[in-house]
């Protein structure tokens, strides 16, 4: 199918919020760094404006897979990857050490991409910009021990979904609705103590794999 996009996000800001600062989002982030300079550089007016949600803090454990050094440990996710954007791009983006709770947090958003490790995120993602009179983009990403799935897609408004069904972009949980069904979600949560038991789990570079395919798309 061909999609176009809104003419608007030609002319303004593209507002992005990334769920998600591990594995995978870290990864997202340095390449919608790249994205944003690119826009700038060949005529966009202001390229992306980014909010990045994560509750957590740099682990021994995260340093290898996730795109954390070891002077990073200790530091919260989303503060330390957005400071370094913010100085090496001169960009002014924005970092919240918490879990997204509530609509308002996405009030504004042109695309949401979801980071997240486990479906009942993804379904609380979801439920959140079912927005009834604003429409978004949804990126999600997800993985398993060696393959994963990048999909985008598009949650519309009741408003712009009328007489617009043919020309929308499902979005994942149209497309792969066990997707979001949390009775799937593996029960055993215990993180990992090291990059060694880390990597017995998950491979090396898969979320890096997954970003750079995302962000190709």
């Amino acid at each position: 199918m061909i999609h176009n996009i809104q003419p608007e996000l030609l002319t303004r800001k593209v507002n992005v919020v990334l769920l998600g600062a591990g594995g995978t989002g870290s990864h997202v982030l340095r390449r919608l760094a790249n994205i944003h300079l690119a826009m700038v550089e060949l005529g966009h007016p202001e390229g992306l404006d980014v909010t990045v949600y994560d509750p957590d803090v740099v682990s021994k454990t995260n340093v290898g897979r996730q795109a954390f050094y070891p002077s990073d440990i200790g530091l919260p996710k989303a503060e330390i990857l957005v400071h370094r954007c913010n100085m090496l791009m001169q960009t002014d983006w924005k970092a919240k050490q918490e879990k997204v709770t509530n609509l308002s947090s996405y009030n504004g958003a042109d695309i949401v991409i979801g980071c997240v490790d486990n479906r009942s995120g993804r379904k609380a993602i979801l439920a959140a910009i079912e927005n009834p009179y604003r429409s978004m983009y949804w990126m999600d990403f997800g993985n398993r021990a060696h393959d994963g799935q990048v999909l985008l897609g598009q949650v519309m408004s009741k408003r712009d979904l009328e007489g617009k069904a043919e020309i929308r972009l499902p979005h994942a949980a149209n497309l792969f609705p066990e997707l979001v069904d949390a009775s799937l979600d593996d029960k055993d949560e215990t993180p990992s103590c090291s990059l060694a038991e880390a990597l017995e789990k998950q491979s090396l570079f898969i979320n890096d794999s997954l970003a750079n395919a995302g962000m190709n798309m």
